[in-house]
C-alpha cells in the first residue's frame, strides 16, 4: 500500500533554492575576483630595446656639435684699383710659395702716371745740379768781390798809417792825413758788407737747395708710391700655401675689394663646429675638446666663441693640439665633443632619448626578475652627450629601459620577451 509522504516538495524547493543562491554567489565572487586582477602586461621584445645599469661615480659634463675643418690662416686676395687681369698664373689647388705670382693685373693710367713722375723726379735732380752749380758761381763770384774790398781796405789801412805818421812829423798837411782815414774806413764799411752780404747769400743758396730737395723728395715718394700701386698690380701669395680659390677670366675687370683669390695652408687647420645656443651657456675659451675626424678622434681646445647666434646655433673655433689624420682636407665634415665640466660623484645612466637635464621624468625599471618593467618617477640633474645624473628615483646597480618607450606611455608596467 502506497504511503504519502509529507513536505518532500517543499524540501526540494528549499534544496533548489540553497543551491542557486550559492551558485550565485560563487559566480559574484569570481566576478570579483577576476575584476580585481590588475590587466596583463604587454610584451616587448627585450632585444629591441636598451638596457643601462645605474652607477656612481665621476661624471663628465660635455657638448656636442657638426662642423667642419678650416684654415687657420686664410689670406683673401683682394684688388685695392680699378684694372683689368691680365694673365693668370694659378688655379685653385696649385701649391705657392710667398713670391709665387696668382694673377697679373693692368692698369694703363696708373703705369701713365708712373712714368710720369718718374721723369719729374729725374728733371727735379738736374735742376738741383743746375741750381748747386748757379749759386755756386755767385758765391765765387760774391767771394772774389769780398777779397777785393779786403785788399782795398789793406791799402787803406796801409795809406792811412803813412799820413798819421807823415803828419805826425809835420811831412803831409792834416787835410791829406784826414782824406787817408776817410778813405780807410769807407773801404772797412764796404769790406764788412760785403762779408755780410756773403754770408746772406750762403744761407740763401742753402734755403734754397734745401727747397729744391724737399721737392725732390715729394717728387721721389710720389713716384715710388705710384711704382709700388704698379708693382701691386702683380698679385703674389704672400704666404706658402694651396690655392683655395680662382674664379677670374683673362680680360675680366675688377674693382677695388672685388676677390681675386683665396690662399691657405691646408696642414694648419682647425674645426670650427655648431652648437645649440642652449648648450654653450657654459662653454669657455681654453676648454678641452675632442674633434672625430671619422677617420681618427683629435684632441684640441676651444679658441674662440662667436657671439651671435644663426639659426639657434653659435659657431666655436677648436684649435687642434694632435696631429692631423691622414684625408683630413679643409671643408671636412666632423663631429666635436666639448668638456665643459667634470663631477666628482654622482648617480648616473646612459642618457635617455627623452632625458631633459634639471626636469622630471618617469622611466621603465626592471624587476629583480629581470623580466618585468615598471614605471617609475625620477629626477634628473646634470646631462652631457651620453650621460646623465640621477638627482631622485633611482639608485646604483638599478637597470633602466633607455631606449624610446613613447609607444608605452598609457601602460605602467610592461613584459619583456
Amino acid at each position: 500500500m502506497d504511503i504519502k509522504r509529507e513536505g518532500v516538495a517543499r524540501n526540494k524547493l528549499i534544496r533548489r533554492t540553497i543551491y542557486l543562491i550559492f551558485a550565485v554567489a560563487a559566480v559574484a565572487a569570481a566576478g570579483w575576483r577576476i575584476n580585481q586582477l590588475k590587466p596583463a602586461a604587454p610584451t616587448v621584445e627585450r632585444a629591441t630595446q636598451l638596457i643601462d645599469t645605474v652607477k656612481r661615480g665621476p661624471m663628465v659634463i660635455d657638448v656636442h656639435g657638426i662642423g667642419t675643418l678650416v684654415p687657420e690662416d686664410i689670406l683673401w686676395m683682394q684688388a685695392e684699383f680699378d684694372s683689368q687681369v691680365n694673365k693668370i698664373m694659378t688655379q685653385s689647388g696649385d701649391e705657392v710659395t710667398p713670391d709665387s705670382i696668382l694673377v697679373v693685373l693692368t692698369n694703363p693710367q696708373m703705369e701713365a702716371d708712373a712714368n710720369d713722375y718718374e721723369w719729374q723726379a729725374k728733371a727735379a735732380d738736374a735742376n738741383l745740379a743746375d741750381l748747386k752749380v748757379k749759386l755756386q758761381s755767385q758765391t765765387f763770384d760774391e767771394q772774389s768781390l769780398v777779397a777785393t774790398t779786403q785788399g782795398d781796405l789793406k791799402q787803406a789801412q796801409i795809406t792811412k798809417e803813412i799820413e798819421e805818421k807823415l803828419f805826425q812829423e809835420h811831412l803831409d798837411s792834416e787835410l791829406n792825413e784826414k782824406l787817408a782815414v776817410a778813405k780807410y774806413e769807407q773801404a772797412s764799411s764796404r769790406y764788412l758788407m760785403e762779408k755780410q752780404k756773403l754770408g746772406l747769400m750762403q744761407q740763401s743758396a742753402d734755403a734754397q737747395i734745401e727747397a729744391q730737395k724737399v721737392q725732390i723728395e715729394k717728387l721721389h715718394a710720389t713716384w715710388m708710391l705710384k711704382k709700388k700701386q704698379v708693382d701691386d698690380l702683380t698679385i703674389r701669395a704672400g704666404i706658402k700655401g694651396r690655392i683655395q680659390e680662382m674664379t677670374l677670366q683673362v680680360g675680366q675687370r675688377v674693382k677695388p675689394g672685388d676677390v681675386l683669390a683665396k690662399v691657405a695652408q691646408p696642414w694648419k687647420l682647425m674645426a670650427r663646429l655648431q652648437i645649440a645656443e642652449t648648450q654653450t651657456k657654459d662653454i669657455i675659451l681654453g676648454q678641452k675638446a675632442s674633434i672625430d675626424t671619422r677617420n681618427g678622434l683629435v684632441p684640441g681646445h676651444v679658441t674662440r666663441i662667436d657671439a651671435s647666434i644663426v639659426n639657434g646655433t653659435r659657431t666655436v673655433d677648436c684649435k687642434l693640439d694632435g696631429p692631423l689624420p691622414p684625408g683630413s682636407v679643409p671643408d671636412l665634415s666632423v663631429d666635436g665633443t666639448i668638456e665643459t665640466a667634470r663631477l666628482a660623484n654622482v648617480v648616473y645612466m646612459e642618457r635617455p632619448v627623452f632625458g631633459q637635464p634639471n626636469s622630471p621624468a618617469t622611466i621603465f625599471k626592471l624587476e629583480f626578475d629581470g623580466k618585468n618593467a615598471t614605471r617609475v618617477p625620477i629626477k634628473l640633474g646634470h646631462a652631457s652627450v651620453n650621460n646623465i645624473e640621477i638627482l631622485d628615483g633611482l639608485k646604483p646597480g638599478d637597470q633602466v629601459i633607455v631606449s624610446d618607450m613613447s609607444s608605452q606611455d598609457q601602460n605602467s608596467r610592461i613584459r619583456l620577451n
